[in-house]
């Protein structure tokens, strides 16, 4: 009789990018907990990382998925931090597309304990908004704040603030959501979500897989360190 396989992304090196958590994963609901830049983090499928690893690694994730921003909890963290980026073309998520985008990349962010104040009330519906934890489906009508300022730690240590409108700012409130257990799906009328039943209930499904994969990459990391 065979065994379970060991999932393809499990390796004993320290990994380039993680696997991205989906709807339906109950990290995706849970309001993060302040992060200490000099704790480690226990990374699931993973082990423990510094912050600044899990940043880096979070940033070629955000990459590799063709992202604009990625919050820790998509990645199972449950603490507050984010890594986002602002590109010199094509403001949204080119999710699909073949083109690097770290070439076109006019800067990135890593804010650690962010809070935003609104500059601006005024909400502005008029972009597309999208999730990685939620692939292939896209709306627009969110309502999101036109300027925003984010208060933050870097990765250094240092306090820092930002100010942001249009486009960038709506990504940094889209992360801050997900920092409170928000999707976007959460901020339109609820016969949006109806609409893609099938498709949610199939993320679930690989959520569950995901889940049970990562539980199983833990067990073996901890027989190979009891050897």
């Amino acid at each position: 009789m065979t065994g379970p396989t060991t999932p393809t992304w499990i390796s004993a090196a320290p990994p380039r990018v993680y696997p991205l958590r989906l709807y339906g994963d109950p990290v995706l609901r849970r309001k993060a907990k302040p992060l200490n830049l000099t704790d480690p983090l226990n990374v699931p499928g993973v082990g423990p990382q510094s912050v600044r690893q899990v940043a880096d690694a979070m940033l070629e994730t955000m990459f590799e998925a063709r992202g604009v921003g990625l919050a820790a909890p998509q990645v199972g963290l449950p603490v507050r931090m984010f890594v986002a980026v602002e590109y010199e073309d094509d403001e949204e998520e080119d999710e699909g597309g073949d083109a690097p985008l770290r070439s076109r990349v006019l800067r990135d962010f890593v804010m650690i304990n962010p809070v935003v104040s609104v500059l601006n009330k005024k909400k502005d519906k008029s972009y597309q908004e999208g999730c990685l934890s939620i692939p292939g489906i896209y709306e627009e009508g969110v309502p999101r704040a036109r300027a925003v300022s984010v208060s933050y730690t870097d990765l250094d240590g240092n306090q820092k603030v930002l100010e942001a409108e249009d486009y960038l700012a709506r990504v940094f409130q889209h992360e801050l959501d997900h920092l409170d257990g928000v999707l976007f799906l959460d901020r339109l009328p609820p016969e949006v979500t109806e609409d893609y039943r099938k498709e949610l209930l199939a993320l679930q499904q690989k959520s569950r897989t995901l889940i049970s994969d990562l539980a199983q990459a833990d067990r073996l990391r901890r027989e190979r360190a009891g050897a």
